[in-house]
């Protein structure tokens, strides 16, 4: 039976959580949506991969994840919000243009690509992880690029986590679950 985790918080812990849930598995998809890995999380799947003799694959600058997914038995997604981010560029290059029905695109989209990759992972009967930001701790920001990041992000991190088996909330590196 397929798990399909969501872990969210502010900065710092989520993707070491990911991480070490995964550590002993080998061949472990590891989907980066922006066009580098950082250091410390680098540094932490080397470390995992030495000390169990395995190796993951790691895909920068990710993209047709339900494709990439397929097959696999253990893939993490990092970072929801760089995906929807990406997603928001190319559908509004110019901030300015932004409104309720642009919004709702970005969106769907997300949401659909999002719960594409799901399906791809059920059907193999694998385990996912999805990495996102929490942003509602925030104060709201005073940029209107900003504030419509957080909503948008803020709409698709409730979809998804309740599409999801297990959800986990991170705080100060402290990892809970709050669901499943």
């Amino acid at each position: 039976m397929a798990k399909i985790a969501f872990i969210t918080g502010g900065t710092g812990g989520k993707a070491r959580w990911a991480i070490t849930n995964y550590a002993p598995f080998d061949n472990v998809l590891y989907m980066v949506i922006s066009d580098e890995l950082d250091e410390d999380t680098a540094k932490r799947v080397n470390y995992s991969c030495e000390k169990h003799n395995i190796e993951w694959d790691i895909r920068l600058s990710a993209d047709n994840l339900a494709e990439m997914a397929e097959g696999r038995k253990f893939s993490i997604l990092d970072n929801l919000g760089a995906f929807v981010s990406r997603i928001a560029a190319n559908k509004c290059p110019n901030p300015d243009d932004m409104d309720n029905n642009v919004r709702r695109e970005i969106e769907k989209k997300a949401i659909e690509e999002i719960e594409e990759l799901m399906e791809t992972v059920k059907a193999s009967s694998g385990n996912l992880t999805i990495i996102s930001t929490e942003l509602g701790f925030c104060p709201v920001p005073r940029e209107k690029e900003q504030r419509w990041f957080r909503e948008i992000l803020g709409n698709v991190n409730q979809r998804i986590a309740n599409l999801c088996n297990e959800v986990y909330l991170s705080t100060s590196g402290v990892t809970f679950k709050i669901k499943g």
